[in-house]
């Protein structure tokens, strides 16, 4: 690996700086020499990070040695050491640790373990016990409520936290609501008029973090001291202005994102605060479930009484009577139940393992620092060729910052690119980022300029958190989030600037719906666009062959294609028996997917003799009736794409059953009755309370001879956009070629070519070229689908509604169920509308609707026949 100062001197040298901040503007100032020295040398630990980071890392690289994962969200949780793993593991097989309630040996080895290492995590923390109490929560978000719950707010006290604050510290309002106390949001810089004694009224905790987990920006550990001075404290009259046991404001600190790159030094502090959250897998990587509450010794007799209590936390109660003795250690008292022995226990290693690769957290401070700084000016310095920034980055202006960066990027027009777009490309590239709001709603607010009234419109019109909608109304909802940790390298910011450069450079959010963008060759832009955008000279109507008819009984499962001699009917919800079953899992209302369950594709469904039968690897076949006068449904919730569907669950021991062993979930069948045989199925049907949270309660669907985008979801299956999707022969060539031009050998070339159809792309319809047609034939323009405007089917017209964004689950091998990179990524390259990546069209029936019957089979499609499309 190159030093950092040559590649500081790299940077600078190839990279114009024009940096493109968010407000307030202030720039970062171009780095001298000199100080780009200085940071080289505090950077890898003296030249022993890429060591490190082979022996202690492996799961960063594959077999051969080379980085298979640029790991870039230690906000979330750093990466454990392989040292740590193993001492824990020998551990584990060499000792018995035992509940530490119990008295024998293993117990009282246990004992010992919890307590040295609390020990060692106060020093740590720069703290000792004579100053500070540890008590073990299972994460930071537990030590937060812990904080407020012992916190005595009174009535006309005050709730503050800043809006940096994580949801955790935000969700504390409810409890000062209980107690009757004011809540109030504030700015950091607020808090300092705030504590001011003219200002107070009552017992009020304040809660800030000393780092926010969105922008990285840092805060000063000096609100507790500022409070120990306005209020001098003596022994009587707690919580008056004029002074008493404890000043009337108590302070929170978050120290969860601060503590995993930065020193605390509590011992330090004139007066530390009295309470300090902290997280151990965000410092070590390993355990989870384990965090901790610091509790400033001098303000324990001071806490507010527990109202629950545990094993462990009392020496003596009675049962019959409101009367117990609680423990007098504070740590005892607090830590109800059994704590997490055997992880807690396991944390001796990672403090080896820590200090053996890193030295000490001051150490980790500089190198996290200088790797910040590199990346900002790395961001920073992408530009367009035409000047405009790519990135836009919020905070890491003036105020003191953490190793996180938090950044959107703009197109060559300065318009803002979908943030969920860039995080599907780079899974396919082994980048591990974050996206979102990141739990930090006044952060969000802030840099985002996202309002109240903005969050709760969204949320009128079905939008969540998590969802697809990272960009509404040309205004992003969410950012992407890089953070660095300990072990993080040059390397890995390297090539995450690479893939903004191979994937985003030059890009052009298109504003037309049929405009493909983001084409890296001249020729290829011109051949997409010439099919994209209206060309006279080719003829306004074509026929096209239907190559094969794909139905997908089940949402998100394998397909099955329809037999060439068998026609299809075509129903007003699309093809008969397409997605008329999901698969749930136990109390979520959200169908499984393919994408997140990649095992789904192993489901085969075939449709024999008005039956489904299933099968799967190592499984028997599995029968289902298609008739819903066979099945035991229960009426149920589902939603699909922000939308509610009344939908029935199957009841079946033995369905569910099947399910579950197949895709290793607990999970069941659910089905839309309407979709199934019986042209009457209210019979067969339990009754089903009125909902206002769907217009297709009734059991009878009315059947429209038009449609809209928008009011159509009682008139589909579970399909998540439209009712049928058509793709052609010929585009999926073109991205298969595409893909072969980058291969190195004959055989990688071969294979791709078998292995990217059409079906790749899970289509209903699948058209190519026919020269034999009665009407206008002609070869077929690859993508020349996004221009057509209509298809007509026999009788029946379907309207072209728009191109299918696709996602992740284009990228899973249909037969293995195995996560590829392509085609995904090759798309998101070459073919772009609207800023998403797409391939293939939606059509919607608008007319012919009133010759549809549950029983007639007037509008059928079949392998080999001929239909019209209307350019």
């Amino acid at each position: 690996m190159q030093p950092a100062h040559t590649m500081f001197y790299r940077l600078f040298n190839l990279l114009s700086i024009s940096p493109s901040r968010e407000a307030p503007t202030e720039e970062i100032s171009e780095t001298t020499p000199t100080s780009r020295t200085k940071e080289a040398d505090d950077y890898d630990y003296g030249g022993r990070l890429e060591a490190i980071r082979h022996k202690e890392y492996p799961q960063l690289y594959n077999a051969s040695s080379q980085l298979k994962t640029v790991f870039l969200d230690h906000a979330g949780s750093t990466l454990y050491a392989a040292s740590h793993i193993r001492a824990q593991a020998e551990e584990m097989l060499t000792t018995i640790p035992a509940n530490p309630h119990s008295n024998h040996p293993g117990s009282q080895w246990t004992r010992d373990k919890i307590e040295q290492v609390r020990d060692r995590l106060l020093g740590f923390f720069g703290t000792t016990s004579r100053d500070y109490a540890l008590v073990f929560t299972a994460n930071a978000t537990a030590a937060i409520r812990l904080a407020g719950e012992l916190t005595p707010m009174s009535k006309d006290g005050t709730f503050c936290y800043t809006s940096a604050a994580h949801t955790s510290v935000v969700g504390l309002r409810g409890i000062a609501a209980e107690l009757g106390a004011i809540v109030r949001p504030v700015e950091f810089d607020d808090l300092d008029d705030i504590i001011q004694p003219e200002h107070t009224n009552g017992v009020g905790l304040v809660a800030y973090p000393t780092q926010c987990n969105f922008s990285g920006e840092r805060f000063p550990w000096d609100v507790a001291d500022k409070v120990a001075s306005r209020f001098p404290v003596h022994a009587d009259a707690i919580g008056s202005k004029e002074g008493g046991g404890h000043p009337p404001w108590w302070v929170l600190v978050d120290a969860a994102a601060y503590a995993s790159s930065s020193p605390l030094n509590l011992g330090a502090l004139r007066t530390g605060p009295d309470f300090v959250a902290v997280s151990m897998y965000k410092i070590f990587g390993a355990p989870t479930g384990v965090g901790a509450l610091l509790v400033r010794r001098s303000s324990i007799p001071f806490l507010r009484p527990k109202r629950f209590f545990g094993g462990g936390t009392v020496h003596m109660l009675s049962f019959d009577r409101m009367w117990q003795e609680f423990r007098a250690e504070i740590e005892a008292r607090l830590e109800d139940g059994t704590v997490n022995f055997q992880a807690i226990a396991s944390l001796h290693h990672a403090l080896d393992a820590h200090a053996r690769n890193f030295g000490s957290m001051t150490l980790v401070k500089q190198h996290t620092a200088s790797i910040t700084q590199y990346a900002l000016s790395s961001l920073s310095g992408l530009n367009h060729d035409n000047g405009r920034s790519l990135c836009t980055i919020y905070g890491h202006c003036s105020a003191e910052c953490g190793p996180t960066v938090a950044l959107n990027l703009k197109d060559v027009n300065g318009s803002f690119i979908g943030y969920i777009e860039v995080e599907r490309l780079a899974v396919m590239a082994g980048i591990a980022m974050r996206t979102g709001r990141f739990c930090n709603p006044g952060a969000a607010r802030r840099w985002l300029d996202l309002t109240t009234p903005d969050l709760i419109r969204y949320a009128s019109l079905g939008y969540a958190c998590g969802d697809d909608n990272d960009v509404i109304a040309g205004k992003p909802v969410g950012a992407i989030r890089i953070s660095f940790g300990a072990m993080t390298s040059c390397e890995d910011v390297d090539k995450f600037a690479a893939f903004l450069i191979r994937h985003f450079h030059n890009y052009t959010c298109a504003q037309e719906s049929t405009k493909v963008s983001s084409i890296r060759s001249a020729s290829e832009e011109a051949s997409i666009m010439k099919c994209t955008s209206p060309d006279k000279s080719l003829s306004a109507s074509l026929q096209v062959k239907v190559d094969q008819i794909v139905v997908y009984p089940i949402k998100s499962c394998h397909g099955w294609s329809v037999p060439r001699d068998t026609p299809w009917e075509i129903t007003p919800s699309g093809l008969k028996y397409d997605r008329s079953f999901v698969i749930m899992r136990e109390n979520s209302s959200a169908p499984m997917q393919q994408k997140r369950y990649p095992r789904m594709a192993l489901i085969r469904p075939r449709l024999v003799d008005k039956q489904l039968v299933l099968d799967a690897p190592d499984h028997e076949s599995l029968v289902v009736s298609l008739d819903p006068a066979m099945l035991c449904l229960e009426t149920t919730q589902s939603m699909v794409c922000g939308s509610h569907m009344q939908t029935y669950r199957v009841l079946s021991n033995e369905i569910s059953n099947w399910l579950t062993s197949v895709l290793a979930v607990e999970c069941y069948l659910a089905c839309d009755p309407r979709l199934l045989l019986p042209p009457a199925i209210d019979a067969y049907l339990p009754p089903s309370p009125p909902s206002s949270l769907t217009e297709s309660a009734a059991l009878t669907r009315p059947l429209p001879s038009t449609m809209s985008r928008t009011a159509k979801r009682s008139e589909m299956s579970f399909a998540n956009e439209s009712q049928i999707l058509l793709v052609t022969h010929e585009s999926a060539q073109r991205v298969s070629d595409w893909i072969a031009e980058e291969q190195d050998s004959d055989d990688a070339i071969s294979v791709i070519r078998k292995s990217f159809g059409p079906l790749q792309y899970r289509p209903n319809i699948v058209v190519r070229s026919s020269l034999r047609g009665i009407g206008s034939t002609r070869e077929i323009e690859p993508f020349e689908e996004f221009r057509w405007t209509d298809v007509k089917i026999g009788n029946l017209r379907l309207q072209v509604s728009g191109p299918c964004r696709r996602c992740q689950m284009i990228a899973i091998d249909q037969e293995s169920a195995k996560s590829l990179k392509e085609p995904y990524s090759t798309l998101a390259r070459k073919m772009r509308v609207d800023g998403k990546v797409v391939f293939g069209i939606y059509l919607d029936i608008i007319d012919g609707a009133t010759s549809f019957t549950r029983t007639a089979s007037a509008n059928t499609i079949q392998s080999g026949m001929l239909i019209d499309i209307s350019l």
